[in-house]
């Protein structure tokens, strides 16, 4: 219980400090909604509400590096939480208006059912679809990684993997300061 309140702590601090420095940085506050278990049999919990940030390094570069975090309720129904980076190859659309980015997200992680909440590795494969005000991120685990951390074929062999969905949100629109792209026409503009 008190690793969780320190956990919750680290975030609200982290937003404490983005919003002191987020009128010059790419700063997003990430919603964590919904797990799809692919070909599962057993009832998981698919509603994975929870919250956490996401803060982006050159993201007018073609290769955007973040670090992210957040808590959220798991495919078990118990609160579980990660911290990472994650570093993505940026694919621009229709004047860079939208944009498209795949690549891997590493991190390490507590949850009740892995080694009692000790923290753990993984690296996973994700993707965004967005623009500069919202996105949604969707991270993979294939099946034979949630076996090895889970074991959960024990429980439902038929399930072959986990996509996790979140959806991103500029800090600008909750008043932590605005997105550097908005700075920048703000100081041409004088």
């Amino acid at each position: 219980m008190i690793r969780h309140a320190a956990v919750v702590l680290v975030i609200i601090s982290a937003f404490s400090v983005a919003r002191t420095v987020s009128a010059q940085s790419d700063w997003g506050v990430v919603v964590n909604g919904h797990a799809v278990h692919v070909n599962a049999e057993k009832h998981w919990n698919e509603d994975n509400w929870g919250l956490g940030f996401e803060k982006e390094f050159n993201s007018s570069s073609r290769w955007v590096a973040a670090a992210v975090a957040n808590g959220f309720k798991d495919s078990m129904d118990e609160p579980s939480y990660m911290a990472g980076a994650s570093i993505k190859r940026r694919f621009r659309m229709f004047s860079d208006h939208l944009y498209f980015d795949a690549g891997i997200v590493a991190f390490y992680m507590t949850r009740q059912d892995v080694r009692h909440n000790e923290p753990f590795p993984g690296a996973l494969p994700a993707v965004t679809f967005g623009s500069r005000r919202f996105a949604v991120n969707v991270t993979y685990m294939p099946g034979s990684v949630v076996d090895d951390v889970t074991h959960a074929n024990k429980v439902d062999p038929a399930m072959r993997g986990v996509f996790f969905i979140q959806l991103k949100l500029d800090a600008s629109l909750f008043g932590f300061g605005g997105h550097r792209a908005a700075g920048t026409v703000a100081q041409t503009t004088e």
